[in-house]
């Protein structure tokens, strides 16, 4: 159910004017005849749930995004995520070039010193 799309402009829009006409601007626009019946009603009564209650429910109101996306596209998304970390790890278990040590600020502190230093 694809009911959003994303939109980017290319200029020469008759409505907008700007320097650069939003060349490169993007917007999502809301398809309402995207999807089967069901899935409009479904839609609706989301949007009507969240209209009703947005005052008392303080979460995050996502529901119109999790009904788009299905379990499958997660799937696919965290065995992605996985092989990407799991191809930069070492073999050891550690990551490469990863700074988290105090050393990381030590060069730049030495090297400032040190100009201090000879400059006065």
């Amino acid at each position: 159910m694809q009911m959003w799309k994303l939109k980017i402009a290319g200029g020469k829009e008759p409505w907008l004017t700007t320097i650069n006409n939003h060349v490169g601007r993007q917007h999502w626009e809301f398809d309402s005849e995207a999807g089967t019946p069901q899935e409009r009603a479904h839609i609706e009564q989301v949007r009507q749930d969240f209209k009703n209650n947005r005052f008392r429910v303080k979460q995050s109101a996502d529901l119109l995004m999790r009904t788009q996306v299905t379990e499958a596209a997660v799937a696919t998304t965290l065995r992605r995520a996985i092989t990407f970390y799991s191809s930069i790890q070492a073999h050891d278990g550690h990551w490469p070039a990863e700074c988290t040590s105090p050393f990381f600020f030590f060069p730049p502190m030495a090297s400032f010193l040190i100009t201090l230093l000879l400059g006065s």
